[in-house]
């Protein structure tokens, strides 16, 4: 990948952070704000045909939508996490219905086809170009486009030179931003959609779109 942030991503998200994050997983769930994404998602559409997780982890949200859509694109930067994520459907055993993607997502939409439901669980913090990534992204939604983002808050905007700083000192090129929500918001309702449902918790917001 010629893209930086990508390069990043793949130094950060590693093995040993996928694999600690799997374990968490196993024993715990999904995080509180993927859990508030997903019940606004089955709420709206109990069974999608088609998913297209965005930078999914390893692999909470296509694995709690596995049993209810028939097919699933996972496409991230991070190699460790995708081989993990497809460990994991094999464990569950549904990774037949899985298609992955390893790759900037904004290099690969081109070749992907719409699906029912977009997501993209903290991914749009971890790109730094927000329009390219969020007008790809929902251009490929046919019904519904969830994200989990940090809120768009002064303390945030605060905090992020010093992680900069520390990612600069360890030589990593991946960056977190904290994009506008006003931005962000115009981009996705340009594309026909609106807002079905939007929920704090601490730094994240979780909003659901639908067409």
């Amino acid at each position: 990948m010629n893209c930086c942030q990508c390069q990043g991503i793949e130094q950060v998200f590693d093995d040993k952070r996928a694999r600690e994050e799997l374990e968490e997983y196993r024993k715990k769930g999904v995080k509180r704000t993927t859990r508030m994404l997903l019940g606004a998602v089955e709420t709206a559409v109990s069974h999608p045909n088609s998913l297209l997780d965005i930078g999914g982890g390893v692999g909470g949200i296509q694995h709690a939508l596995a049993d209810k859509t028939e097919r699933i694109v996972n496409v991230d930067a991070s190699s460790a996490y995708l081989a993990l994520a497809q460990e994991e459907a094999r464990r569950l055993g549904y990774a037949d219905k899985v298609a992955y993607r390893h790759g900037n997502f904004v290099d690969i939409a081109p070749e992907l086809e719409p699906v029912d439901v977009v997501t993209l669980d903290r991914v749009i913090c971890c790109y730094h170009d927000m329009e390219g990534l969020v007008s790809a992204s929902v251009a490929k939604a046919k019904r519904l486009y969830a994200v989990v983002y940090p809120r768009d808050v002064w303390w945030l905007r605060l905090l992020r030179p010093l992680a900069t700083f520390g990612l600069w000192a360890a030589r990593n090129p991946f960056r977190i931003f904290v994009h506008s929500q006003t931005a962000v918001d115009a981009l996705i309702r340009q594309q026909g959609f609106q807002q079905r449902y939007r929920e704090t918790a601490g730094m994240w917001q979780v909003v659901v779109y639908q067409k």
